[in-house]
């Protein structure tokens, strides 16, 4: 790890001044109390603290100081929680979980039995809904708002978008329904132009280009009242008078407006960082009828320059000096994202058919490594998960061989494109599902416990999990050859695994698991796949101490498994066989083994150790294992436990 000193001239940011307006407010009630001046105070008080607590305790930097302005408006204008935020990307919104009572153990975020880095309705009435993924806030507030007007009580409903949330399908169906309800629901678009690496699309290139004019739109506002306080026109005709002034409004400035050719009023676009100016238009257009957006122009990492100059390092830029800006590296290690981008540039070099594709995560999954030397070959589709598979269904039908890198939680979105669009013609897709397994303090919302599980019940797939860097690499050669189906691999998040080094490394090839552990007369089989091969060796030398010697075998394959060689492990006996996987053990490994096992007319005892039907809170991946029983003393303890069982029976 390498520690920075601060010397009094390095010094960039001084979050060390104390926050007393801050301290003063648990609740939003609290801070409606303020005026308007305190407003500027207390915006730049929420920013001292989010530096000085994610300094110490990383987690999504650059969004959250984004939107402070807009958060303390929102909370001043709209009585929450009766009236509903919901927030789209939870990335932006720490500032909304510091002024709602969580102050006090913010320290604790992302931490196991701590707060959740999200919004999360289980832990705040304040939380209205589920932000962990992308682009459904629309969706979900309109629903809320229709809700609201079925059942007159009236109350506002605010959808937060941002982070090129705007940009995914899903918005844009709740965006196309919200034009054709009845709501009242206002969308505020929280433009940055960054996702977590640039926003990608011509989306993108539009709102940087949109203007409006903020004395029309007052003017038309005026007019519309006018009318409506003369009788002259009704609220039923509010939509032809929209259509006109939209019609006029793009003669006038030669420009058309995607929203307002919905039919949905637009506002903006407003700098985001002037909070008394937010709260004046949020109180001027926050009772109008119709679906409302409100454009407002952000700077992600807004106040702390090191965030400003480069927004996508410090969309989670760990541990921190607060004071210079100086990053602190506890890690030199090759990662599997490491791997895979080295791996995935040099095979674009030897053939000029591979071609990679990520959604908005070039540097996440390390894309952008292959699309330093390749940027004709690399393709990032911005928050699109199903279109980034069927597009790569459409290059591998001509001949490309496309390589799709998805994070595991994120690839659950395209699951319909995978079947309908790759696998039902068979065609060549690689997935290259990156942080999969128990991911840490990113919690439910982003561990990928369920690919092996879904992927495994498409017919014609092919699903890999390597054990160690070098494996994963070899895997991805194999998949660079001639396919006649589409092919998963998934590898966990963070440092690459090596095998001990008494073990031999043993290459993969299609369907063939590979076996490391084979004593004469084993008293179990344990078979792991991808990351847990480690812990499964750990676990057996510490039965050995115990006098107990496992199998070990490394399944390398889900799908197709390879039975032959577990069949020839077994043998004819019927020692108790164990299953280690990171992910469900309902439709994985586990469910895999036991079919064989059943459809063979075998009567071994199979426990499957893997992640229990539930949801997983967050904390770091160490302990997340071990409360999992995945850690390799859980394990040991399991397989002890059985055998015992075993004898006594």
């Amino acid at each position: 790890m390498s520690e920075t000193t601060t010397n009094q001239s390095d010094k960039i940011f001084d979050c060390e001044q104390p926050t007393p307006l801050l301290d003063s407010i648990d609740t939003p009630a609290q801070l409606r109390k303020l005026s308007k001046k305190q407003l500027v105070q207390l915006c730049d008080e929420l920013r001292r603290f989010i530096v000085k607590e994610v300094s110490v305790n990383p987690g999504h930097f650059a969004s959250s100081m984004g939107a402070i302005e807009l958060t303390v408006a929102l909370h001043y204008v709209f009585d929450t929680p009766d009236d509903r935020i919901v927030w789209d990307v939870g990335h932006q919104a720490y500032p909304h979980k510091i002024l709602t009572g969580r102050r006090h153990n913010f320290s604790e975020n992302r931490k196991l039995n701590g707060l959740s880095g999200f919004p999360n309705p289980a832990e705040s009435d304040y939380d209205t809904f589920t932000a962990g993924h992308a682009s459904n806030s629309i969706s979900a507030a309109l629903g809320m708002a229709v809700a609201s007007q079925l059942r007159g009580d009236n109350r506002h409903v605010v959808a937060v978008i941002g982070d090129a949330a705007i940009a995914g399908g899903l918005a844009f169906e709740g965006l196309n329904n919200a034009a054709n309800t009845p709501n009242n629901l206002l969308i505020i678009l929280n433009d940055n132009d960054m996702s977590i690496d640039r926003a990608q699309g011509s989306l993108n290139s539009y709102l940087a280009k949109l203007t409006a004019s903020r004395g029309y739109n007052n003017l038309r506002h005026r007019a519309y009242s006018g009318l409506r306080r003369l009788r002259i026109i009704s609220e039923k005709g509010r939509g032809a008078l929209l259509r006109f002034n939209n019609s006029l409004k793009s003669f006038l400035t030669r420009q058309q407006n995607i929203f307002e050719g919905l039919n949905i009023r637009y506002f903006g676009p407003f700098n985001g960082h002037d909070v008394n100016r937010l709260i004046k238009v949020l109180n001027d257009i926050k009772r109008m009828q119709g679906p409302k957006i409100l454009h407002l122009k952000t700077v992600k990492g807004y106040g702390y320059a090191p965030a400003v100059a480069d927004p996508a390092i410090w969309h989670a830029p760990g541990r921190f000096d607060a004071a210079t800006g100086q990053r602190i590296s506890n890690q030199s290690k090759l990662k599997y994202q490491d791997v895979f981008g080295k791996t995935l540039t040099e095979l674009a070099r030897a053939d000029k058919r591979i071609v990679s594709i990520t959604a908005a995560m070039p540097t996440g999954t390390s894309v952008a490594d292959m699309a330093r030397e390749f940027p004709e070959r690399t393709f990032d589709v911005g928050i699109s998960e199903a279109h980034a598979v069927t597009f790569a269904g459409g290059l591998a039908k001509e001949g490309m061989k496309p390589f799709v890198a998805i994070y595991s939680s994120f690839l659950q979105r395209s699951f319909d494109s995978i079947i309908h669009d790759t696998a039902i013609a068979s065609l060549p897709v690689v997935y290259c599902i990156d942080r999969a397994g128990l991911v840490g303090e990113d919690g439910p919302t982003h561990h990928g416990l369920f690919d092996l599980a879904y992927l495994s019940t498409v017919p014609s797939m092919q699903i890999a999990a390597p054990s160690s860097g070098q494996m994963l690499s070899d895997l991805m050669a194999i998949a660079a050859g001639n396919l006649s189906a589409p092919l998963a691999i998934r590898y966990p998040r963070g440092e690459a695994d090596r095998l001990p080094e008494e073990m031999a490394y043993v290459a993969p090839s299609i369907g063939k698991a590979i076996p490391m552990l084979t004593p004469e007369k084993p008293d179990a089989l344990i078979i792991s796949i991808g990351n847990m091969l480690n812990p499964a060796l750990k676990a057996a030398a510490l039965l050995a101490e115990k006098g107990i010697n496992p199998a070990v075998v490394d399944a390398v394959w889900l799908k197709p498994l390879d039975v032959d060689t577990l069949a020839a492990l077994v043998g004819s006996s019927e020692i108790p066989v164990f299953t280690i996987e990171d992910g469900t053990v309902k439709g994985g490994l586990g469910s895999a083994v036991s079919s064989w096992l059943s459809t063979s007319g075998r009567h071994n005892r199979l426990t499957m150790i893997g992640i229990d039907d539930c949801f997983i809170t967050q904390g770091s991946v160490e302990e997340l294992r071990r409360l999992c029983g995945l850690d390799a003393e859980s394990i040991a303890d399991t397989v002890a436990k059985s055998l015992n069982k075993s004898a006594k029976e």
